[in-house]
């Protein structure tokens, strides 16, 4: 085509690039504005499949209005040739970006990454399914602004533009299930922006492979490696994040880029305060040199936990946490453990030491051995502990339901009822690794989430169930109710993002600060969806803070 050359009211003017289209830096003839527009080819044209595709792009672009998404100013059909006509962005895509070593520092690239997230949640929540994230459908403005385009084989709720079977994206960034042809969710753009942000902060491709059957073997078989990511100089939550959207199962992975965003907005912040990654762990955390992804990976990653405490829902940022050399376990000696304790608040089950498999990439951690109570604190054996220490039984307990757990406690309540009981709070890896066993399992009973298996919100349930109940969904560790019941406080310290921060800060008075003391719960709790009851899933709340959704367990030491 010689240019310049008129279509409709535009006149091309120099064309940029393109494959099945062709786009042209142009001028729109009646008000005088800089734009792009792209062509369907001639061959294009000719494939029913891919004009489809183009008009689908058309029509969905056409609705969408966002900071960090290409604006689509117009589209239609001129003398049988589809077109769109877009805002003219100055810059470069994001793999020229890094080819020129111009992504900037730490801050910058997480702000980016940022931009992106925000740009696929808006699009997930219109319900549109993008499926093709990569560095060259990010665009990094002159100013610095990231765009998201390029919606070519995005996928709108109800539409489907392929044959059953088949895949659609760029093979580098391609998540496992669109490998294997199975059934596309948005979670396959959590999986790419996984990909895409290890390139950004690497500036090395994940995947590679000298053929198609090599490309798909890595998606399919081989995880990143987290020492290349530490090689960066990534903080810990950044890794464990990376490593957590790459995860090969969906169910592994972020479940949202509402929840990716708020991850990256802590930690940006953290970076910003030259904070920490994370506190010092008080037990033996994963060794750094740890695998990810489906069988290896970050121990938790990140994730959004939606919490809804006392009847209010409280979204909370939960982050990764650093590692450290485990300690050996302890012993007793030759001396054979009784695989049951009886004291103060019930009996308490041996949790023999040795590996486990931590996290939703079932992370190999040792844990000393210990003893944890079978079940969460009854109102019973708090009321007597009340009694002793000359307080009152919390709100919402009842004296005549004494076999109910006991609620409405702050962490500080939990750690001196222990304290009297001659026991202590677990710790965050003790406490999955009693409901979890050894075998990485997701749930105490195995990997069915099975609402008859747990008191969740699956169940219908109005209220906890009394604590030695569902003897039948019993951890490996023979301990209950580590699903749902009630969240479980554990002695892990955090220091919350700033959007937790502010979340809480509407539901409690004083309004908390990042300085004061917060811990983890666990477990999930009768309100609360099965998915939040996952062995490995954790969040942090002030620890100050009672709920009647809130109560715990006690552990214990080997004896010397």
């Amino acid at each position: 085509m010689q240019l310049p050359v008129r279509f409709a009211k535009y006149e091309l003017q120099e064309f940029l690039g393109g494959g099945m289209s062709h786009v042209y830096r142009s001028l729109d003839t009646v008000i005088g504005r800089q734009v792009a527009v792209k062509l369907l080819t001639d061959q294009g044209c000719a494939d029913a499949e891919a004009k489809e595709r183009f008009l689908n792009e058309a029509r969905m672009c056409g609705t969408i209005q966002h900071d960090h998404i290409v604006t689509v100013h117009d589209y239609g059909e001129e003398q049988g040739r589809p077109f769109i006509v877009m805002e003219f962005l100055r810059g470069k895509d994001l793999r020229d970006t890094l080819k020129a070593g111009q992504a900037g520092d730490l801050l910058n690239r997480i702000r980016i990454a940022g931009e992106i997230a925000a740009a696929l949640e808006y699009i997930h929540q219109i319900g549109i399914i993008h499926r093709d994230i990569k560095p060259e459908n990010v665009f990094i403005e002159q100013s610095g602004r990231s765009k998201l385009m390029d919606f070519g084989i995005s996928k709108a709720a109800g539409l489907s533009l392929t044959k059953a079977g088949n895949t659609m994206g760029t093979p580098y960034y391609m998540a496992p299930e669109q490998v294997q042809g199975s059934t596309i969710t948005p979670l396959v753009d959590v999986y790419s922006f996984g990909i895409v942000m290890y390139e950004l902060f690497t500036g090395e491709r994940l995947v590679t492979g000298d053929s198609m059957e090599r490309l798909f073997y890595v998606i399919l078989h081989e995880n990143p490696d987290p020492a290349k990511l530490a090689a960066a100089g990534l903080p810990q939550p950044l890794i464990d994040l990376i490593l957590r959207c790459t995860a090969k199962r969906p169910e592994d992975r972020l479940q949202s880029f509402s929840a990716i965003k708020q991850v990256l907005l802590g930690i940006s912040s953290d970076v910003r305060a030259g904070a920490p990654a994370a506190p010092a762990p008080v037990q033996p955390a994963r060794p750094p040199e740890s695998g990810n992804g489906l069988k290896m990976g970050p121990i938790i990653g990140a994730g959004l936990v939606a919490l809804a405490l006392g009847g209010v829902g409280i979204w909370m940022v939960v982050k990764g946490r650093e590692a450290k050399t485990p300690e050996p376990p302890k012993t007793a000696g030759k001396k054979e453990l009784p695989a049951t304790l009886t004291g103060k608040g019930g009996d308490m089950m041996l949790v023999p030491g040795g590996e486990f498999l931590f996290g939703s990439a079932r992370t190999p951690v040792k844990v000393p051995g210990f003893y944890i109570d079978e079940t969460e604190v009854p109102v019973k054996a708090y009321q007597e502990f009340a009694g002793a220490a000359g307080r009152a039984l919390p709100d919402g307990n009842a004296p005549d339901k004494p076999m109910l757990p006991v609620v409405n406690v702050s962490f500080n309540d939990a750690r001196d009822f222990c304290q009297w009981a001659g026991k202590r709070l677990p710790g965050e890896f003790e406490w999955e690794k009693a409901a979890r066993g050894g075998d990485g399992r997701s749930f105490p009973w195995g990997n069915s989430s099975e609402a008859s298996n747990a008191v969740v919100a699956e169940s219908n349930a109005k209220e906890p169930a009394v604590v030695d109940s569902f003897e039948h969904a019993k951890s490996p560790n023979k301990t209950v109710h580590m699903t749902g019941n009630v969240w479980e406080w554990v002695e892990r310290p955090h220091t919350p993002s700033v959007m937790a921060v502010e979340t809480f800060g509407k539901v409690l008075k004083p309004a908390p600060t990042a300085n004061e003391p917060w811990h983890y719960i666990k477990g999930g709790a009768f309100d609360k969806p099965m998915a939040q009851g996952v062995g490995y899933e954790w969040s942090s709340v002030p620890a100050r803070m009672v709920s009647p959704t809130i109560g715990f367990r006690c552990a214990q030491d080997l004896p010397e």
